[in-house]
């Protein structure tokens, strides 16, 4: 952390996953705001964020933030990333390890060969579009439905990032994508990675993950899914909270 990370909230940059936006950080970085000053951006092709016609790549969202950073003279800030935006910053890490105080990488996109060729080759996108052309109402409902325990906050909150989710944006799932291993030989800043029981990091990964690099610290979550911060904000928020703490 900045030597001022005592007396003045750290910078933050909070990247979504797909399907999601930068507003949809809001219950997780409301338990935040005392310590972090958050920067919560659209991906491409998601929120607000333009939706290019050729697609999206990880190479392009990295730019993203760098651009990002240097515009708002965000200096050495904490990247916190979920599922695409956890790989997002990864390769923003890796790649420029002097420009990141610290990372937090939420059940990120870590994928093996194999199973990226089976998300490619699913029918995510052919979902998302269905689940769009249904409406707002329809889809609100159906996430009420499968994840009765999310608060109403966040089902609102999803429903709205879906509904502005372009189908471009799935590109993003065209293998292969970067190696998070090589990624993670390169960290410099502290690391944390957070993972659940029904996440798409297991346990096993996490470990090799660390042997790679002694500098990732492993917390896992009981009681969520691959969407950690919708399933459990409080409990991430203080994890976060502990690792900002010991870093300080």
């Amino acid at each position: 952390m900045p030597p001022n990370a005592q007396t003045a909230r750290v910078p933050a940059v909070f990247l979504h996953g797909l399907t999601g936006s930068g507003a949809c950080w809001i219950p997780l970085v409301r338990g935040l705001e005392d310590v972090l000053d958050a920067v919560t951006p659209d991906a491409r092709g998601h929120g607000a964020a333009d939706a290019p016609p050729e697609g999206v790549r990880y190479d392009d969202l990295a730019d993203d933030v760098l651009t990002l950073m240097r515009e708002r003279g965000l200096e050495l800030p904490l990247l916190v990333g979920h599922s695409m935006g956890g790989m997002t910053a990864a390769l923003v890490a890796a790649r420029h390890p002097t420009l990141v105080s610290a990372l937090v990488l939420i059940d990120p996109t870590f994928l093996s060969a194999e199973r990226q060729q089976a998300v490619y080759e699913s029918d995510a996108a052919e979902q998302h579009r269905r689940a769009v052309a249904a409406g707002r109402s329809a889809l609100a409902a159906d996430l009420r439905a499968r994840h009765p325990h999310r608060s109403q906050e966040i089902i609102e909150l999803l429903a709205d990032a879906r509904m502005h989710c372009r189908s471009s944006a799935f590109d993003i799932l065209t293998p292969p994508t970067p190696d998070y291993l090589a990624l993670v030989r390169g960290f410099r800043a502290p690391t944390l990675l957070v993972i659940a029981e029904g996440g798409v990091i297991p346990s096993e990964t996490a470990a090799e993950i660390q042997r790679c690099n002694s500098i990732v610290e492993v917390a896992c979550i009981e009681n969520a899914g691959h969407g950690i911060p919708f399933d459990q904000p409080n409990r991430l928020a203080e994890i976060m909270r502990a690792f900002l703490r010991s870093h300080a």
